[in-house]
């Protein structure tokens, strides 16, 4: 049941998204469709009430009560970016707004975004724990909280391995191409530009 919850929650965020933005830009009503990506919260709160039910009617914790508290966590960690990237590209394609900047590309200041998108998955790991370590103090049962203990370690080992690659963009940063001066975006300008432009 958590697993088809997990699944439908994640259709549901989708379903909100692409209604909010239609809503906002299409339909031009900016208000109901922020409404309806304000809504996308509550997806999380209906998946942990139910897996908290779940809990409370005698299931047996396992692999897909981690799993509900990773899919919070991640959505807590990166959802709100996500939300705003989509946005900024509905606006561009739907709405005529300039084309976003995407991240840099090149340098220490692609290492300072990756940083940023960290900051993310370390958020993600961090609600995570917390929901795992509620969901074992509720259970009150050393002998059959073992899955749930073994999710803290999955949230924390994936932060972790997400870290040492956005460190690896300071240590060895990438260099701009020869023909290209500055560190160039998506958009096709360049920080010093922008810079020039502040």
């Amino acid at each position: 049941m958590i697993v088809a919850l997990i699944a439908a929650c994640e259709i549901g965020f989708w379903v909100l998204l692409a209604a909010g933005l239609a809503t906002r830009y299409l339909l031009k009503m900016p208000r109901t469709g922020l409404a309806l990506l304000l809504c996308e919260p509550l997806l999380e709160v209906v998946l942990l009430v139910a897996t908290a039910l779940d809990l409370k009617n005698g299931a047996e914790p396992n692999w897909t009560h981690g799993l509900a508290a990773l899919y919070i966590g991640y959505t807590v960690g990166h959802g709100h970016r996500t939300v705003k990237w989509l946005d900024g590209h509905a606006a561009h394609r739907l709405g005529g707004a300039p084309k976003p900047a995407g991240p840099p590309r090149y340098g220490m200041a692609r290492a300072r975004h990756e940083g940023k998108v960290w900051l993310g998955t370390l958020v993600g790991a961090a609600v995570a724990t917390v929901l795992l370590q509620l969901a074992i103090w509720y259970v009150d049962d050393p002998s059959r909280v073992t899955s749930l203990e073994s999710w803290r370690y999955v949230a924390w080992r994936a932060a972790g391995i997400h870290g040492l690659i956005a460190l690896s963009y300071a240590i060895w940063p990438r260099r701009a191409p020869a023909g290209e001066t500055g560190e160039t975006r998506d958009s096709g300008r360049t920080v010093e530009k922008e810079r020039a432009q502040r």
